[in-house]
């Protein structure tokens, strides 16, 4: 499965009404997430416009309820991963239904010690929150690098589907 391929399924699967643009598909092991931009409402001077995305998102979230469900299943299905969504209107974010995926790791005293004293300190309730927030940490100071180690693995795969089939044998 390929990025290219589950956008054009969700292309063909969405209402055209529903995004001002084509919809971004992102995906890893466990989870397909899908957002779409909304249009923003048209407001009257001095009016809130925060207000007026909290409520066009919350709109959108129940309006199409059924609909996404039902996309959901047949993508489930078809992709063998849960389907997740996010939509953007103005400045203003939400994603829904999102997946938590539980991840096991073995850490030694001291790595266990660090998330310790996150929670001791009341940065996280739990280890495993902690833990969340270490990868979070990283992934905002290291984002260029991490960008740039994704790239170098697609890279990897495209020359792995190029190279000679290792099934025959």
């Amino acid at each position: 499965m390929s990025g290219g391929e589950l956008g054009a399924w969700f292309a063909g699967n969405l209402p055209d009404d529903w995004f001002v643009e084509p919809a971004t598909v992102d995906f890893d092991r466990d989870e397909i997430l899908v957002t779409g931009h909304l249009a923003m409402p048209e407001v009257a001077e001095g009016d809130d416009r925060a207000i007026a995305a909290h409520a066009r998102i919350a709109a959108f979230r129940e309006d199409t309820r059924q609909q996404r469900m039902a996309i959901a299943e047949r993508a489930q299905g078809l992709y063998l991963r849960h389907v997740s969504w996010a939509v953007r209107c103005g400045d203003k974010q939400a994603a829904f239904t999102t997946a938590n995926v539980p991840v096991m790791t073995r850490l030694g005293m001291e790595d266990r010690a660090v998330l310790d004293t996150l929670i001791d300190a009341g940065v996280a309730r739990s280890r495993s929150e902690a833990l969340a927030w270490c990868v979070r940490l990283v992934s905002d100071n290291e984002s260029e690098w991490i960008s740039k180690l994704r790239v170098a693995m697609t890279e990897v795969e495209e020359l792995r589907r190029q190279g000679p089939d290792s099934t025959q044998s």
